[in-house]
């Protein structure tokens, strides 16, 4: 079976809304498991979102966003 290979390349804004994600998850002493349960997601769908491998439609990142108990703005605001 081939590898699929992507057509275009993900955003470094998207692999940093990623890792503000998992850093939200951690943060909050949260298991990836639970948030995709609670945003009614698949978890091999959230890990590619964290990892900067899938993009999000806007109503997925809502979704997340409402099980993390955050705003948007919350979810793009720099954690370093």
């Amino acid at each position: 079976m081939k590898k699929r290979v992507r057509k275009n390349t993900i955003s470094n804004d998207v692999i940093i809304l990623g890792k503000r994600i998992e850093y939200l998850i951690k943060e909050q002493k949260l298991k990836p498991r639970e948030v995709a349960h609670d945003a009614n997601l698949d978890i091999e769908n959230l890990r590619k979102y964290i990892k900067g491998k899938q993009e999000m439609k806007v109503s997925t990142m809502l979704k997340i966003t409402r099980a993390l108990n955050v705003s948007v703005s919350e979810l793009f605001q720099d954690n370093r």
